[in-house]
């Protein structure tokens, strides 16, 4: 008679002295109920018990490592929490910021007529009226997001070409040449200019070349073009660097000129991360408040004419509903107003950033013959 005995399983050389895969979710469960009734105890917040769960979860998992994996392996997930740690701090203004704009944009976004009418012509009875009777809130942001796109698309039109101008001499010209230096130092010095700054050059200089009291748009694109030169230079210059010489070689052997080299293989080869760079640069100038009230002032009406009058945008459009409310007894539908615009400002720079994304995508150079 021949009995069968059951091998018993042993643990691999490979997983023996290892956490168990499930451990990192195991000490975060433990973390977070431990760290529940701690602050219980306490006084219970959200915040707080975020902190305190974190901290359990780091000092059970690192704990936990090093009493079966050996204090090298303990190291490792000590840093990774550190990192991981680092960076969800460093997300939750960005949650915070979101979330807040969303639920207090959302009521005025969805405001008949905030896209499509402007303030003209609205006044505290209005406001009045509707947080006494619960009408709608009239006035929108027509006229501010006209003037935010004619001031940005000015502003890009004249930084576009002098920044991609510079970048191609500083690349393919300067030769570290004392004016080469010269203008890096100067793009580095512009760089870290205060946007009021910006603002009060291009003020200064339309008032000594046309006189006191010129407030247009195009003052107001002149003064972001001063904020965004500097930007369109230095991504251009990178992005020029980064072609490969044996490309510009290849031109020079077969009699191609430098203009024309630069022209037909430089540019075209970078071109999507000079596309990138130059819509992050919109991106970057389309939320300024201080130089736009200092040069195109504020208006109630749609302009249309970017050389002319006053002309508002959004984010002075925020600006003067929060400081001056349409009703200062009943402020509500100006915050109202002034979170919408907020909200639709945010979207226009998201949409930049992955409209930036896509250019890259599809001017960036194809792999293959």
């Amino acid at each position: 008679m021949t009995s069968t005995l059951t091998p018993v399983r042993k643990r691999s050389a490979l997983t023996k002295g290892q956490l168990p895969k499930a451990a990192p979710y195991i000490v975060l469960a433990l973390a977070l109920i431990i760290g529940a009734a701690i602050l219980a105890l306490i006084g219970f917040n959200a915040f707080g018990w975020g902190i305190v769960a974190a901290i359990l979860f780091t000092v059970g998992l690192v704990g936990w490592s090093a009493a079966v994996e050996g204090s090298r392996k303990a190291k490792d997930k000590l840093a990774t929490c550190l990192v991981v740690g680092a960076f969800l701090i460093a997300l939750l203004p960005l949650i915070s910021v979101i979330w807040t704009v969303l639920v207090k944009g959302l009521p005025g976004l969805l405001d008949p007529g905030f896209l499509g009418t402007s303030m003209n012509g609205v006044t505290g009875a209005f406001d009045n009226k509707s947080v006494e009777q619960g009408a709608p809130v009239m006035g929108g942001i027509y006229h501010a997001l006209v003037g935010t796109v004619q001031i940005t698309l000015l502003a890009t039109v004249i930084s576009v070409p002098v920044g991609l101008l510079t970048a191609i001499y500083l690349v393919e010209y300067g030769e570290d040449r004392a004016l080469s230096r010269a203008i890096t130092f100067f793009v580095d010095v512009m760089t870290g200019i205060p946007s009021i700054v910006a603002g009060l050059f291009a003020a200064a200089f339309f008032l000594a070349v046309v006189g006191p009291g010129t407030k247009t748009g195009a003052v107001a694109a002149v003064a972001l073009s001063v904020l965004m030169i500097p930007v369109v230079v230095r991504s251009s210059e990178e992005m020029l660097k980064i072609v490969p010489n044996e490309l510009r070689e290849a031109a020079y052997a077969l009699g191609v000129r430098k203009w024309r080299t630069i022209l037909k293989v430089v540019i075209p080869t970078a071109i999507s991360g000079i596309a990138s760079g130059v819509t992050l640069a919109i991106a970057r100038v389309i939320g300024e408040t201080a130089p736009i009230l200092v040069t195109a002032g504020f208006a109630t009406t749609i302009n249309n004419n970017v050389f002319g009058g006053w002309m508002a945008s959004l984010p002075t459009f925020i600006y003067t509903q929060i400081l001056n409310p349409t009703s200062p007894s009943n402020p509500g539908p100006s915050d109202q107003r002034a979170w919408g615009a907020a909200l639709v400002l945010i979207i226009l720079v998201m949409l930049l950033n992955l409209g930036a994304r896509l250019v890259a995508r599809i001017f960036a150079p194809k792999a293959g013959r």
